[in-house]
């Protein structure tokens, strides 16, 4: 495999501040800051953001304090994307503002939680954190006085949104038009997106191994981390066994971003685009190789039925289910329960509204708070 290039300037396809499609409400420019290190600064400073400390990744927070959360995880995205930003000749500004707030939506407990919201609001629109986390940075944020909500770029929130049914991108204006239209979002937010996996991928890889719901020997055979393990014993036979798995994931990471960087190289080397918009009228460039994307989905395929699909893992998923379905059904029988600024969003004039209110509420949860608030309601305790 070729190395990758050193670092470049911003180039032609790269978003720039001078050509943004702005913001929902209009600001003046800051006098030493982008447009784009504002988005990241504010989403570092919102209340979502700090909450992601305490929301799953796959193991419940209280479950240890070395486990990835919801914050860890946004911010080791940002770190890979940030890095690939910088030899592709991308935005580092806006590809990082994408990477941690794509989870602001996220609910307590993981995908259980948002899987058991979803079910909960069935009828009154559905629930998909995507569309959460656009909602928290356009609405839900409550901090400033000029406007609701964030304020973001276009281009952040683009990222932000990365899957949208055609019912829900019809409700958004222009933001909602490339899912209309099946145009691409500019490469930072493609580049967001991949590296979203390959944080998830990875980590979890050394979560497990920590949590020794997986082993070794059964990761051994899946050749994107079979290859690297057995290169790390050949070079350092010496190592802990926390040191060789650290080295065998860092090696990991470092084979599929610098293909990722390789391989969308050469499709902009073809493509040769000249601006964010024509990146938007392109079939999508930030790939990996096919060799790589086997190798990666191979990987997840064993995530998913060896860790995830784990009885333990199965046991706190439906224990989360409980709790959540719970409280949205309780908060729903009697909004009185629901804090001073939340029922004020209640006394709106349909079930519709009423049932975004709680399921605003409930997601905004972190793991604890949701476990206390549900021992709290029903009286029953339950261990996750």
């Amino acid at each position: 495999m070729t190395a990758v290039s050193t670092k470049p300037g911003l180039a032609d396809y790269a978003a720039r501040p001078e050509t943004s499609r702005g913001r929902i409400h209009l600001e003046p420019s800051h006098s030493y800051r982008g447009d784009y290190e504002r988005d990241r600064d504010r989403v570092i400073h919102s209340s979502a953001f700090r909450r992601l400390v305490y929301k799953t990744q796959v193991f419940v927070n209280h479950e240890g304090d070395l486990y990835r959360t919801r914050l860890t995880h946004s911010l080791e995205v940002g770190q890979i994307a940030r890095t690939a930003a910088g030899r592709l000749g991308l935005n580092e500004q806006l590809v990082e503002a994408i990477c941690l707030s794509h989870d602001l939506g996220h609910t307590p407990f993981g995908h259980a939680g948002q899987e058991a919201l979803n079910r909960c609001m069935q009828g009154f629109g559905g629930f998909e954190h995507n569309l959460q986390s656009l909602r928290v940075v356009d609405k839900l944020e409550d901090k400033y006085a000029s406007f609701p909500g964030l304020n973001l770029t276009f281009e952040t929130r683009e990222g932000i949104l990365k899957h949208c049914s055609k019912r829900n991108a019809r409700e958004l204006g222009d933001l909602g038009l490339r899912f209309i239209e099946r145009r691409q979002p500019g490469l930072e937010a493609q580049l967001a997106n991949l590296a979203d996996a390959i944080a998830y991928n990875n980590h979890d890889v050394d979560d497990g191994l920590r949590s020794r719901l997986i082993t070794v020997d059964e990761l051994k055979e899946v050749r994107l981390f079979g290859e690297q393990y057995t290169e790390v014993m050949r070079q350092y036979p010496q190592l802990s066994r926390r040191a060789m798995i650290h080295e065998t994931v860092r090696a990991m990471i470092n084979l599929v971003v610098t293909d990722l960087i390789n391989t969308t190289l050469a499709n902009l080397q073809q493509s040769k685009p000249e601006s964010i918009d024509a990146v938007r009228e392109l079939p999508p460039q930030v790939l990996f190789s096919e060799p790589m994307l086997e190798q990666h989905l191979a990987l997840k395929k064993f995530l998913n039925q060896s860790l995830y699909r784990h009885e333990k893992v199965v046991a706190m998923t439906r224990q989360a289910d409980t709790v959540v379905t719970e409280l949205f059904g309780l908060f729903m029988a009697d909004p009185a329960l629901l804090p001073a600024d939340h029922a004020v969003k209640v006394g709106a004039d349909s079930n519709d509204h009423q049932a975004r209110a709680v399921a605003d509420y409930v997601a905004g949860m972190t793991d604890r708070y949701a476990l206390s608030e549900h021992a709290r309601l029903t009286g029953k305790k339950l261990a996750l």
